[in-house]
């Protein structure tokens, strides 16, 4: 028996190989992660991506993504897309606790590969009158958490003064000064970029008395404001340009609800030196002279202020340019921003 057993054995060790080789021919092997190039990040869309009225995301996809295939990753809010180019967009969802938990989890999702990604957060916004106009486009040269700290009501304090305090603690994740090198490269890219206009924004500027509420649609820089509350009027703008002068920032220029948020997942993941914020400016963070807060916040019907369609194309038509730019030229990005030549 044990002569026969012998024979047999170097027939059995082939046999095993054999189906061993087999079983590693038949396993799925891990397909290849997608270099990330750039990621746009929207937060939210009307209706679908593409044929009907454009929100913050449809532009973007129709330039980028049409026709592409949807990428459901496990706790997003919605699929990503992608290009052949390695330029990548998400619908991530409005608020601070949805974008960043969308951004969260398409970070660390195995498909992608986001170690040398470029993020435009990109979307509509509110912008005071001293600084801003309906359809205006705005890169962020920081980003500053308008939550976080101490409130108490105005007739609980001393008339005229402060009703914010910041909390000891926050002061990593309270603002984020973006790097000056990538915006002064968004600016000299997208300065020049014609913007869209409706006669319905420019009958709704000539309401309010500032100058800069009544300029032409342009494409600027400032502190961009977080905040999970959509605040309004004159006195929480005071108090957001208050916030913005306490922590050292550029005066207030933009009010929205997500990139702080986003920008501390991003910069915990993979550092924040190459995160862009994008913002057109389509209300005014409060009434003209002649009309209360309430009902510049709950507006009669045609009195809302004109522009959105305008703005939603002007945010692409602006941001296209950068992206385009970093992708067409990415031997030079790669690595990190190039020197701009001034």
């Amino acid at each position: 028996m044990s002569s026969i057993w012998s024979s047999r054995l170097p027939v059995l060790a082939l046999s095993a190989v054999a189906v061993l080789l087999a079983g590693c021919a038949s396993t799925p092997q891990p397909a290849a992660r997608v270099p990330v190039k750039v990621f746009v990040a929207a937060m939210f869309e009307i209706g679908q991506n593409t044929g009907d009225r454009a929100g913050e995301f449809q532009h973007w996809y129709e330039r980028y993504w049409k026709g592409a295939t949807p990428i459901n990753v496990p706790g997003a809010m919605q699929p990503v897309y992608c290009n052949a180019d390695g330029v990548c967009g998400a619908v991530l969802g409005m608020g601070k606790v949805n974008s960043s938990a969308s951004m969260q989890a398409i970070l660390l999702h195995p498909k992608f590969d986001f170690s040398k990604t470029y993020y435009v957060l990109s979307g509509v916004a509110g912008t005071p009158p001293s600084r801003g106009t309906i359809g205006e486009v705005n890169w962020a040269t920081w980003l500053v958490d308008y939550d976080l700290g101490h409130r108490w009501a105005p007739e609980e304090n001393k008339p005229g003064e402060p009703t914010f305090m910041p909390r000891k603690g926050y002061e990593e994740y309270r603002r984020f000064k973006l790097n000056p090198e990538l915006v002064g490269w968004a600016m000299t890219l997208s300065a020049d970029t014609p913007l869209k206009d409706s006669e319905s924004a420019r009958a709704y500027r000539l309401r309010y008395p500032q100058a800069a509420a009544r300029r032409a649609p342009f494409v600027g820089t400032g502190t961009h404001m977080t905040g999970d509350t959509f605040f309004h009027g004159p006195g929480m703008s005071n108090q957001a340009q208050y916030i913005a002068k306490l922590y050292g920032a550029d005066d207030y220029a933009i009010t929205e609800m997500e990139a702080a948020a986003i920008t501390l997942v991003i910069k915990r993941t993979h550092g924040s030196d190459r995160v862009m914020s994008l913002r057109g400016a389509v209300n005014f963070d409060q009434g003209n002279p002649r009309e209360t807060t309430l009902q510049h916040l709950d507006p009669a019907p045609g009195e809302t202020a004109g522009g959105f369609a305008e703005t939603v194309e002007n945010i692409a038509l602006v941001g296209t340019r950068v992206v385009d730019h970093i992708v067409a030229n990415w031997p030079q990005w790669h690595d990190g921003v190039p020197a701009l030549k001034r």
